[in-house]
């Protein structure tokens, strides 16, 4: 296992690379940022001196060069907007990220498990129809009108719940169920599809055959083996909660790297830019290195290669 984790970690390091000189070559191409941080009225002298101190002047293979050397020493640059390091606004604005995101998880895995598993349980029944078709609804509603639809309805008709911002659990409400419904409503549809051909197995009409109660082989024998791929979805929805998060934290007004991203690329703060592509990469390359172990663990036939 640890071997495994290691080889793993190493491979990472040429994954982020790629992504590096990607996102780099993006904002290169994108234009000349010392524009935006001297007034229009900037002398050229003080144009030159900008772009010499930043080393803009460079070729792109050594300006790419240096941007590296400086990542892996944790430094992206500072961004104008703020006067201070990259790095260090963007881990700021994470903790309320990981907040949104984890809260969504938990609201998508609460509705998902149950519905997936009476779904599957009485198929073909009315309780199947209402669970199939909501979660189709779910999917296809984008995140951006149901948080409007949300806000109308709880904090501009009914007055419960505020509108925007962060600072208490009443205000995590409305945008975690913004964004954990989409996610709910594709674990609902695979912990049915699994739980339906899991149910189908020898091993489970012998458990039943034997007497055991009905709940004991569905959240005993078969939830168990449904949780495999559940896992897979999971640890590849962060990806989708990342990129939910920069709508849902725009509509709500959510202080997390969503937001400040989307800022970010509005004002070509680059530095910024860069260093929350960066976080983003990394937080899915290793949610997917977890779910790998987490298959071993739920399932020990699972060979680690």
């Amino acid at each position: 296992m640890m071997h495994y984790i290691v080889r793993r970690m190493l491979q990472i390091i040429p994954v982020l690379l790629i992504i590096s000189f990607i996102v780099f070559t993006l904002v290169f191409i994108a234009g000349d940022p010392v524009a935006l941080m001297l007034p229009e009225d900037a002398a050229l002298e003080e144009i030159e001196q900008l772009r010499e101190s930043l080393g803009l002047n460079e070729p792109f293979y050594i300006q790419y060069g240096n941007y590296v050397f400086r990542m892996i020493q944790g430094d992206f640059g500072e961004s104008f907007r703020y006067g201070q390091d990259a790095l260090s606004v963007v881990l700021e604005r994470l903790p309320a990220t990981f907040e949104l995101a984890i809260a969504a998880i938990v609201i998508a895995i609460m509705i998902a498990i149950p519905f997936g598993i009476w779904s599957a349980t009485k198929q073909n029944s009315s309780i199947d129809l209402i669970a199939t078709g909501a979660a189709v609804v779910g999917k296809a509603m984008p995140n951006f009108w149901l948080g409007i639809m949300l806000i109308l309805l709880f904090s501009v008709t009914l007055g419960v719940l505020p509108v925007s911002g962060r600072g208490s659990i009443a205000h995590l409400i409305l945008p975690a169920i913004t964004l954990g419904t989409g996610i709910a409503a594709e674990m609902t549809r695979l912990i049915r599809s699994s739980m339906l051909e899991i149910l189908n197995q020898d091993y489970i009409r012998t458990a039943k055959s034997k007497g055991i109660k009905s709940v004991h082989v569905i959240y005993k024998h078969a939830f168990r083996n449904a949780l495999i791929p559940f896992v897979t979805i999971t640890a590849l929805q962060t990806s989708t909660l990342i990129g939910g998060a920069l709508i849902t934290e725009t509509v709500f007004a959510w202080p997390g790297i969503g937001q400040l991203l989307i800022q970010a690329v509005n004002t070509r703060d680059m530095a910024i830019v860069q260093a929350c592509v960066m976080i983003i990469a990394a937080i899915v390359i290793l949610m997917n290195l977890l779910a790998d172990i987490i298959y071993r663990i739920l399932d020990p036939r699972i060979k680690l290669n």
